[in-house]
This record gives C-alpha cells, sequence and structure tokens, in this order.
C-alpha cells in the first residue's frame, strides 16, 4: 500500500494553460464564425427586399405603360391584341424597353394565363411554357412573388471572389387598368421581371468575409492576451505554492526544533551535571594519582570521554536553539583564512593542498564572523575527512551580480564524491556516514546559512573543480546577501 506521500507525489499539479487550450480559442472562433454569417445573412436579406421592392415598383409602372400604350391602342387599332403580328409586337417591346430604360432590368417576360411566353427581351425564349413554375401560379391568382436564382454557398458564407451570378425573378400579374381610376382590375397575364443581383451580392459577400476575417483577428489577439494573462496567473500561483510549501516546511521545521529544543535543554541539564561532577572527579584523581599508577591513565581515559560528551551535548544544543546573527561588517576572505590557519598544522599533517581563489576589491558582507567562521570550519573539517590519503581543497569567492549583491563561496575537495542518494539526506538531522558522527555538522551549518539570508547546496561531482579530481570530489556552495537587511 503507498504511503501518504507517494500518493501526494503522484498527483500532477494543477495547470491553469492545459484547461485554457486550443479549446477555448474553438469556442470563441465559433460563435465569432456564426456572427459573422448571420449578419451578412440579414445584409443578403435586405438586398433581396429591397430589390422585390424595386421590381415591384417598376412592374406597376410597367403595368401602367403597357396598359395605357399598348394594350388600349391596339385593341382600339386592330379589335384585339395579337402579338403574332410584327406590328403589334414591335410597338409593346418599344413600351417595355423605353419603360425599363435606367432600370437595372435584365429581362422582361410576359405569359399569358397558359403559362405561354408572348413576349420577351430575349427574343429566344417566345413560344416557351412551363418557364414561371409556383410563382407564376401565385401570381396568376394576384399575389406577387419573388425567388432568387443561385447555387449559392455553404452555409451562405463563401468568398468574394467566388460568388455566382445571382439573379432576382419577381412574378407580378399583369392587370387591366381602370379608366381615370388608379385602381387595377382583371388579370390579363403575368410579368417576370430579371434582376442581375450579383455584383451588390458580391459586395456583401466581401463585406462577410471581411467582417469574419477581422473578428477571427480580434478574437485570435483576444485569445492570446487572455493565455498571456493566464499564463502569468499560473506562474504566480505556482510561485505562491511553492513558497506556501516553503513556509509550511519552514513551519514544521521550527516545530519540530522548538520540541527538539525544549528536549535537548533538559536532557543537557540533566546529562551536564552529571558530567561536571565525573570531570571534576576524574581530574581530582589525576592530580592525586602519581606518574605510572594505572589509576591515573584510567582517569585520564573518564577526562576524555567526559570532554567528548560535552561536545556532543553542546552540538545538540547549538542545533536545537535558534541562530540569532549579530551583524556587522565582515570580509568573508579573512574569516577563511582564519579557519585555514587554525587547521595548518593537520592539512600538512595528511599532505593536503590548499588552492585560494578570492573575489578582489568586493563589499564586504554583513555577516556574523564567529558564526561564520564555525560554519566554514565544519566544511573544511568534513572535507579533510574525505581526504585521508591527501588531495586538494580548493576556495572561491566570488560576486554573481555585477551589483554585486550577492557573495558566492566555493569550498570544494578531491574526495570520493558523495552519491546522489546520499545528497538528499545530506542536511538531516541525525544522518552521517561517520561511526563517531552526530549528524549535527551540517544541519548546523546550513541553520548558520539561512539565519543570513544565504542558501547552501551540494554538488557532486562539482562543476568547478581542480583538474587532479577527475569525476570525483564534492563542492559545497554558499550564498550570501552582502546585506541580509
Amino acid at each position: 500500500m503507498r504511503t501518504a506521500l507517494e500518493s501526494s507525489e503522484s498527483i500532477k499539479p494543477f495547470r491553469l494553460v492545459k484547461y485554457f487550450s486550443l479549446t477555448s480559442l474553438v469556442v470563441i472562433l465559433i460563435p465569432t464564425l456564426l456572427l459573422s454569417i448571420f449578419i451578412s445573412q440579414r445584409a443578403k436579406n435586405e438586398l433581396l427586399s429591397k430589390s422585390e421592392q424595386y421590381a415591384l415598383l417598376v412592374a406597376i409602372n410597367l403595368n401602367h405603360q403597357v396598359f395605357t400604350q399598348f394594350v388600349l391602342p391596339t385593341a382600339l387599332k386592330y379589335g384585339r391584341v395579337r402579338l403574332s403580328n410584327p406590328e403589334q409586337y414591335q410597338l409593346l417591346d418599344k413600351v417595355v424597353r423605353n419603360t425599363i430604360h435606367g432600370f437595372k432590368i435584365d429581362r422582361v417576360i410576359v405569359y399569358d394565363l397558359n403559362e405561354l411566353v408572348t413576349y420577351s427581351t430575349d427574343s429566344s425564349l417566345l413560344g416557351l411554357s412551363g418557364l414561371g413554375g409556383i410563382d407564376f401560379n401565385l401570381a396568376r391568382q394576384g399575389k406577387s412573388s419573388s425567388r432568387l436564382v443561385s447555387r449559392g454557398g455553404f452555409l451562405g458564407f463563401e468568398l468574394g471572389t467566388l460568388a455566382k451570378q445571382r439573379q432576382l425573378k419577381t412574378y407580378i400579374p399583369l392587370r387591366m387598368k381602370k379608366p381615370l381610376s388608379r385602381e387595377f382590375g382583371q388579370i390579363l397575364g403575368v410579368f417576370e421581371i430579371t434582376q442581375d443581383i450579383s455584383e451588390d451580392y458580391a459586395a456583401i459577400t466581401r463585406f462577410q468575409d471581411i467582417i469574419a476575417i477581422s473578428l477571427v483577428g480580434v478574437m485570435s489577439l483576444l485569445f492570446f492576451v487572455l493565455r498571456f494573462i493566464v499564463k502569468r496567473g499560473e506562474r504566480i500561483l505556482v510561485k505562491r505554492a511553492k513558497e506556501r510549501r516553503r513556509l509550511e516546511a519552514q513551519l514544521h521545521q521550527a516545530e519540530k526544533m522548538a520540541v527538539l529544543g525544549e528536549m535537548v535543554a533538559g536532557v543537557s541539564h540533566e546529562i551536564r551535571n552529571p558530567l561536571g561532577i565525573i570531570g571534576s572527579t576524574a581530574e581530582l584523581l589525576i592530580q592525586k594519582t602519581e606518574d605510572g599508577d594505572p589509576r591515573k591513565q584510567l582517569s585520564k581515559i573518564i577526562m576524555e570521554e567526559t570532554t567528548r560528551l560535552n561536545s556532543i551535548v553542546t552540538d545538540f544544543l547549538d542545533f536545537a536553539r535558534p541562530t540569532i546573527p549579530h551583524l556587522s561588517e565582515c570580509r568573508v576572505d579573512k574569516v577563511l583564512e582564519r579557519n585555514l590557519k587554525f587547521l595548518e598544522f593537520e592539512l600538512e599533517k595528511r599532505g593536503i593542498k590548499v588552492e585560494l581563489h578570492f573575489a578582489e576589491n568586493g563589499r564586504p558582507v554583513y555577516a556574523d564572523g564567529d558564526l561564520l567562521y564555525r560554519a566554514f570550519l565544519n566544511i573544511f573539517v568534513n572535507a579533510m575527512e574525505a581526504l585521508n590519503d591527501g588531495g586538494t581543497i580548493r576556495v572561491i569567492t566570488r560576486y554573481k551580480e555585477p551589483k554585486e549583491d550577492t557573495l558566492e563561496i566555493i569550498i570544494t575537495d578531491t574526495g570520493s564524491g558523495i552519491s546522489k542518494e546520499m545528497i538528499g539526506k545530506i542536511f538531516d538531522p541525525f544522518f552521517t556516514t561517520r561511526e563517531t558522527g552526530t549528524g549535527l555538522g551540517l544541519p548546523i551549518v546550513r541553520n548558520i546559512i539561512e539565519s543570513h539570508g544565504g542558501t547552501i547546496f551540494i554538488e557532486s561531482p562539482p562543476r568547478e573543480k581542480p583538474q587532479e579530481a577527475e569525476n570525483k570530489g564534492t563542492a559545497i556552495i554558499i550564498s550570501l546577501p552582502v546585506d541580509p537587511t
């Protein structure tokens, strides 16, 4: 069964941008395209309505002119209307053409009541029948109607350059006009008036294309702006989540340290009192026994172990108590030199070389020199432990930023290195690889560095190392703000 920690690690983090994906773009674009189609379709319907009204006005005028200038004169002169008579046909053609002259009319057809084409401005249609369809029947019943002759495009949406020819055919009854009256009487036939509205239709289609492209462009821009805002919001959320986890970890650590501090303070008090008595008693026995007496040697052993136990108790207290640095102007290179001077004898004894590369003319750091001395001393001791057969310790100080806001201290050794598994545990309290260690050295170092507002981490193998290190070695990298306040 998985632990709670493994279960929490398996949960993927919430990605806001993932949910604001291309689906959102599609959701935005589809209504945009539908809106552009709706607008252009309304414009086309308005065009058809205006064109139909235009045809009706032309038809009323045509009806009046044909009846007054052709039907009445012809009936008076010939007794009846017979368009098969060339003279009558030419008179009607003249009346029709004079009437539609100046209007955007492509063709006029006159049907008799049997749907036979008796007149047309296109002579090839004369004598044909059955061309009117249902619209002819409506006009014969006295109802005007129109229909658009066009193959059109999918959902009415098409590129303006591909718009096909469109004609609006309007069917109006041809009526007898009552003398001295504006009213019309008996239906004599049917007018079919054809208008070519291709140009107007193409203009509306181009307008539709412009609307669609503009809306798509605006909505796409809006989408990317919103996506940018969402990504930025997600980064803020991630940053806040990390900060929350860091604060929770700090709080958890502080709670542990508080409990540990109380326990260590009590235990140390109980241990140090007997240790003091044991140590003073052993020291008294050493003074009162003569050289060569076996009891004197045993007293020395007791004294040494008492000192070692007292040092362990001190480590516990140093780790558990909050570290409060007393900041003042501090030269870190001088602190490091003091550490190495103190360890000089031991370094020579072990055959360890030291390389120093200090930053020149840098800004001094505001820090607690004594606390830094303790931290660096612990690091140097660990490096020496890793170099039992000799080797090199390199110490580098440098400023990370051009403004010299942060000082970086890198302490590298050419030892055997640390495995990746151990690096993850190296700062855990009480974790140690030495039989005599307490496992509190590096945690104390971290507490000191973090109390200065700095950071510490380990690289093994280090990216920057002496040439003889090959792929081995360990680097402790410390970053200290020049002014923590």
